[in-house]
């Protein structure tokens, strides 16, 4: 029961971001491509990751990432920063652009969420919460997040 609870959430979250994909499809000059969007939802998950961090997570060539990087830096989704302290490297960046073209998963956990306090007491939602952090922290040690989510 737990495992088809958990997997009917996950599938969820993961419909709302590929129902968003897939609207978004349209063929246009600054659209992206399935691929892109999940390139740029690993970059955003790394929480600003050098171009080789990035290839590394993906098991991406230098070369192939590279590319990939500069066409959505060309699209307007994806910055590159340049490091303060190493000037050869760069961090990469999504932009607003694409969190408000594409950020429609973070706005529907947002909704159920709130969705959530309403629903439950304090006292449960303060549960949900450390259990969540708990699975997070200790549970899922092979996946490692660059960025904290809030």
């Amino acid at each position: 029961m737990l495992e088809k609870s958990f997997a009917e959430i996950y599938t969820k979250f993961k419909l709302s971001l590929y129902a968003k994909v897939f609207k978004r499809l349209d063929g246009g000059k600054d659209s992206l491509s399935a691929v892109e969007v999940f390139c740029l939802e690993v970059i955003y998950a790394l929480g600003r990751p050098t171009v080789n961090e990035f290839a590394t997570f993906a098991e991406l060539s230098a070369p192939n990432a590279a590319y990939k990087v500069n066409n959505l830096v060309r699209k307007g989704y994806l910055r590159k920063v340049r490091n303060e302290e190493d000037k050869r490297e760069y961090h990469l960046e999504v932009t607003e652009k694409y969190m408000e073209d594409y950020g429609i998963t973070y706005d529907y956990m947002n909704v159920v969420m709130e969705r959530i306090r309403q629903r439950f007491s304090a006292e449960e939602v303060a549960q949900m919460e450390h259990m969540l952090e708990v699975i997070g922290c200790e549970l899922m040690p092979e996946v490692t997040l660059g960025r904290k989510f809030e």
